[in-house]
């Protein structure tokens, strides 16, 4: 080979080296060992928050069972499920909702929502004010990228 071959080639391979500020990964198996190491609350759910960036973060649940209807007013949630089985509700009236934390509702039950079947691979964009709740019969894990708006 040519000098100036190799020298374009061994420049190439070092700008490819290093990952840009900011890029993450988590593998499946990282990703399934966080979920089930996830303390589960009087809800039935646990969580992990990954990691946050900025304006957005990622946050696994791992749901045992019912979850309460809630409302984040200044979050979007996007939502995808790993494993299991489930029923999205969204929209409709919330129950006996309370605020819980900042910008943050939870209820009992919502009343005239639509209802979604939830299963793997399926990906769910829930806006920010609109109040959902996810009925579990036995398991469900999902990732959910919770974006500010503000």
């Amino acid at each position: 080979m040519k000098p100036l071959l190799i020298s374009a080639l061994l420049l190439t391979s070092l700008a490819y080296a290093a990952d840009p500020d900011g890029f993450a990964m988590y593998t499946a198996a990282e990703i399934k060992s966080r979920a089930a190491a996830a303390k589960l609350d009087a809800n039935k759910a646990g969580a992990d928050r990954v990691a946050s960036w900025g304006n957005h973060s990622l946050l696994l649940v791992r749901r045992e069972g019912d979850g309460a209807a809630e409302t984040h007013t200044t979050q979007v949630d996007v939502v995808t499920v790993i494993s299991g089985e489930g029923t999205l509700i969204v929209g409709g009236t919330m129950v006996d909702g309370k605020t819980t934390a900042p910008n943050e509702i939870r209820g009992k039950s919502i009343t005239g929502g639509s209802k979604h079947a939830m299963a793997v691979g399926d990906v769910f964009h829930i806006p920010a004010g609109v109040p959902h709740q996810m009925l579990v019969p036995k398991s469900l894990l999902i990732q959910v990228v919770k974006v500010d708006v503000k």
